[in-house]
């Protein structure tokens, strides 16, 4: 085996275990691109359902903050209520109390009470002075409209009325309107807890499908990393892989060439005479510009003529005399 031979098969075994290498790696850059690809699939599910668990938790803590706001505003008119409860009682022993800290069920009482009084006194008393007249119209319309502000809010509140003139008929009726407006707070309290007592697990269930979105991300980015670190390093290979190809298509080509070389001078070696196109030339040339041409010997063609007479005189000469010889 030739040096060029061995250095060829070297080159040919260093190339089929590098790409034996190669198809390795990209196998496993593939392998973690599938893995990078179900990965982010998962995640993107993962995500999915976060997504619409989300918005039925949205849903529900809209539904437990309305529920929550309709129990508050119970509790806001039982207060309320209790509040006139306490101040009629206190009414009722005798102690007045004002401010604007009062019930706004009183306040209404004592204005209506305090305009249907003085709306009597101006029909019925006709001793009043022009002046008197004025004041209480003045201090009518003042009561007017303040009856005009507490009556909306009154009813916002949902509050009954009351007659300031039976304080115990009243008492019982807030008393009664307390607890219903109690027991509303306390039922819409309930349902609240119901909604929430569903909402829990749902957020349970919400942090976990965000913990498992973030694992499957980072997953995602390993095996990513991972398929590229392989590509890097197949790219490195497959450079030396191409160089050793292109070592070997060289040394493929230089042999050619120089089986080729030497088969043409084998057949130029063997060539006869009669086909050698440049001595065809030689003698052709020669022959138009008057010369001779010698085949098989290194004299001239007339040289080769008379030669060729004078043995044949010879000969006949030898015949003749022979013949006359016998005859003696």
């Amino acid at each position: 085996m030739s040096d060029a031979e061995g250095a060829t098969d070297d080159l040919r075994t260093r190339l089929h275990a590098m790409e034996s290498k190669l198809r390795r790696i990209w196998s496993q850059r593939d392998s973690h691109n599938e893995s990078a690809k179900r990965a982010a699939d998962s995640r993107n599910s993962v995500h999915t359902q976060r997504s619409e668990l989300g918005e039925i938790i949205q849903q529900k803590m809209d539904e437990q903050k309305s529920v929550r706001a309709q129990a508050k505003l119970h509790q806001a008119r039982r207060d309320e209520i209790q509040k006139s409860i306490r101040e009629l009682i206190s009414r009722k022993k005798g102690r007045r109390e004002g401010g604007p800290g009062k019930s706004v069920v009183i306040q209404l009482s004592e204005t209506l009470g305090e305009i249907e009084r003085i709306e009597n006194r101006i029909m019925t008393d006709g001793a009043l002075s022009l002046e008197k007249e004025n004041s209480l119209l003045k201090k009518l319309r003042t009561l007017i409209a303040k009856r005009d502000e507490l009556i909306p809010e009154v009813e916002q509140q949902n509050i009954i009325s009351i007659d300031l003139s039976d304080m115990d008929e009243s008492i019982q009726k807030l008393r009664a309107e307390a607890d219903n407006e109690h027991n509303m707070m306390i039922e819409q309290n309930k349902l609240a807890d119901d909604i929430w007592a569903d909402i829990k697990p749902m957020l349970e269930e919400r942090d976990f499908l965000r913990g498992e979105g973030d694992r499957l991300h980072s997953l995602f980015i390993e095996e990513r990393g991972k398929a590229d670190e392989a590509h890097s390093s197949g790219l490195v290979l497959l450079s030396k892989v191409n160089e050793i190809r292109d070592e070997m298509k060289t040394q493929h080509l230089e042999r050619e060439a120089l089986i080729r070389d030497h088969n043409k001078s084998v057949r130029e070696a063997l060539r006869g005479p009669d086909e050698d196109e440049n001595l065809a030339d030689s003698m052709t040339k020669s022959l138009f510009e008057g010369g001779s041409i010698t085949f098989g010997g290194t004299g001239s063609a007339s040289e080769s003529n008379q030669n060729s007479n004078k043995s044949t005189t010879k000969r006949q000469t030898r015949r003749l005399g022979t013949s006359r010889g016998r005859k003696r």
